[in-house]
């Protein structure tokens, strides 16, 4: 049996990313998705943010389009 192919199909990681915890991160992450909660992640650049949330993406078989956001960014 096939499965139905999707236009998100190209923003699905087909492979693992490495990802080292460091807390209980990834529960917490999942249990919010489980409830729909909205979560923001803060942090300097390089420390991890994009590579936790392809993880999470992958783990969860979610879709990922990521975005490069910055102060100068304006919603209009």
């Amino acid at each position: 049996m096939s499965e139905e192919s999707s236009p998100l199909d190209p923003y699905r990681i087909i492979n693992e990313p490495y990802y080292e915890p460091v807390g209980d991160e990834c529960a917490l992450f999942s249990a919010a998705y489980a409830r729909q909660l909205p979560i923001l992640l803060k942090g300097p650049t390089g420390c991890g943010k994009t590579r936790f949330v392809e993880q999470m993406a992958w783990r969860l078989g979610r879709p990922l389009i990521t975005l490069s956001c910055h102060e100068d960014m304006t919603t209009g």
